[in-house]
């Protein structure tokens, strides 16, 4: 073979394998199954307030779906545990920071006030007894449990009652959320009880969580759905842009 026409396949080939790779890296990402997911944004790891987008995938295609929406987290952002591995760089989530796990983290139960909520996803009606279990080397820790079911014992020095209405002078901020899964394990002190809520004001940071506007936490849950395997990332712009390709994420 002329070796014009070797390198011309070799190029070829080349070109191939750089078109193909995003989806091959795609199939093996542990968040390959997701048709729905939740982009947050922030500008830095010490920012308290970044975006939030929404996307669905249509054929191997991220399409964003909706408007951005203004969203508050912790004091700062720091990598937590998720789907993703481990990575250089930027501060490390633990229990008591006060800061938002970075990742790529399922999506789990919705839960509120109400008895019911206008979602198809896994909904708990909070009670006056339900705990989330912050408390590092507790065998419930990183669970929200009801302390009628499992002992009062069981919760003693939790400080996440989740009926916040009730035991925080009428706090709305989990009238409606639903559950990141970060730290899905129960990894000692890596951190817990991280929820997507409702916010106190548009520029009130939260102690680990992601608060949002009430219209914007409806919209979200009566478009999720756990047939999707909805995922939620929260990432800085910088490891955005970053990791956008090799974790098969949205264009921006």
């Amino acid at each position: 073979m002329p070796r014009s026409m070797i390198q011309r396949a070799a190029f070829l080939a080349t070109g191939l394998l750089a078109t193909l790779a995003p989806a091959i890296a795609a199939t093996r990402l542990p968040w390959a199954n997701a048709r729905q997911m939740v982009v947050v944004t922030v500008p830095g790891w010490d920012s308290t307030q970044g975006q939030l987008r929404t996307y669905e995938q249509h054929d191997g295609h991220w399409r964003e779906i909706g408007t951005a929406a203004a969203v508050v987290i912790g004091k700062g952002a720091a990598w937590g545990v998720g789907l993703n591995e481990q990575q250089p760089g930027g501060p490390t989530k633990h229990e008591g920071d006060g800061r938002s796990p970075t990742g790529v983290f399922r999506i789990g139960q919705a839960f509120g006030y109400a008895g019911t909520a206008a979602t198809a996803m896994p909904y708990r009606a909070l009670s006056a007894t339900d705990y989330c279990v912050d408390v590092s080397g507790s065998p419930l820790y990183n669970r929200i449990v009801d302390a009628r079911q499992v002992g009062e014992k069981a919760v003693a020095g939790a400080t996440e009652a989740m009926r916040r209405d009730i035991h925080n002078n009428g706090d709305h901020a989990y009238r409606l959320g639903f559950v990141i899964e970060h730290n899905p394990d129960g990894r000692i002190g890596a951190g817990s009880c991280i929820f997507a809520h409702l916010w106190k004001t548009p520029s009130s940071p939260t102690v680990g969580c992601t608060a949002m506007a009430d219209g914007t936490m409806d919209r979200l849950l009566s478009w999720l759905k756990p047939e999707d395997n909805p995922v939620i990332v929260l990432l800085p712009e910088a490891e955005y842009t970053r990791l956008r390709m090799a974790w098969s994420l949205p264009a921006p």
